[in-house]
């Protein structure tokens, strides 16, 4: 580090509010121009971290378990080495704000743990959308600006990915667990086939854990290509920005397909609040309703068609 000053950023997941966070690391990498700039994350999220400009060295946390006291003794071990003159909690969770006491409790520290240095001193903040509240932590910090996530350095070739355009990605994926968050897979089919009609290739992301549904849409509209299984965070920014539109549950992938400027979509059941949470980008909607098994393919299309994401009928 040839005597720089260190800092370290902590910011364990998710993939949405991982890809919100690229705004306030740039704030910070402003503001500590010098500095040799840490980030603490978990393993999925590490090479989306180590691709970013404004930062140093990556490390992992292994988010060791109570009962794993030599996995504890590591982390503090590591931490404690880092020398750090200030520690950013962007995560501000139980577990990032207990690191505050791991290292001892001597170091600057913005965030919510107890006796830091620089607490986020808001009664409010979880009230927050999560962009303007990781702000006004930077501003409580001594950060008075925080831009607007730019991910412009994430970008991929994805000449072999990408059918000739206009192209549409659907993303119908979502947590397994809560089934209530995700547009029924017979809609996007409908509407796979609806943008099939206009002349435009419907594209499907997702994990191979979404087999399911992306099955589902392609038996049901012949013609959309699955890309599941085979795009990283990357891929899937550049796919954005040559995307005619983007439909999608409340996924960490629509974060960033928002993010990367493309005319998006994302559908919002009662499940999960868009004005905490929210996708945010320069021509991204939220479509709010309170069953999403009750929203219709005409709706969204109408919503879509209004942000410029719908391709218009082929003459």
């Amino acid at each position: 580090m040839s005597g720089a000053e260190a800092i370290l950023v902590i910011k364990l997941s998710a993939l949405g509010d991982v890809a919100q966070a690229f705004g306030p690391l740039r704030a910070i990498r402003r503001h500590h121009p010098a500095a040799h700039l840490t980030v603490l994350t978990t393993a999925p999220y590490a090479p989306l971290f180590a691709a970013c400009p404004d930062v140093d060295a990556v490390w992992i946390d292994a988010r060791p378990k109570w009962f794993q006291p030599g996995q504890w003794w590591a982390l503090r071990r590591r931490l404690r080495s880092g020398g750090f003159a200030r520690v950013y909690d962007l995560q501000t969770s139980d577990r990032s704000s207990g690191y505050f006491r791991l290292m001892g409790g001597g170091v600057e520290w913005s965030g919510i743990a107890p006796g830091c240095s620089h607490p986020h001193a808001n009664p409010e903040r979880d009230r927050m959308h999560t962009l303007e509240r990781q702000a006004e932590q930077l501003a409580m910090a001594g950060i008075p600006e925080t831009p607007f996530p730019d991910l412009s350095w994430l970008d991929a070739d994805v000449t072999a990915l990408a059918p000739p355009a206009p192209f549409v990605l659907l993303v119908p994926g979502g947590a397994a667990h809560r089934p209530g968050k995700r547009w029924p897979a017979e809609r996007y089919a409908a509407l796979a086939r609806m943008l099939l009609e206009r002349g435009a290739t419907p594209v499907v992301l997702g994990t191979v854990a979404e087999a399911e549904a992306v099955d589902a849409i392609l038996a049901a509209a012949p013609g959309t290509v699955s890309l599941a299984g085979r795009t990283g965070f990357a891929e899937i920014a550049a796919l954005a920005r040559r995307a005619a539109g983007a439909v999608g549950n409340d996924t960490g992938p629509m974060h960033l397909i928002a993010l990367a400027g493309c005319p998006s979509l994302a559908l919002y059941g009662p499940q999960s609040d868009p004005a905490l949470c929210g996708q945010r980008g320069p021509r991204a909607a939220i479509l709010a309703v309170p069953d999403l098994a009750r929203l219709t393919v005409a709706e969204v299309a109408e919503r879509l068609a209004e942000i410029g994401g719908l391709p218009a009928h082929e003459s």
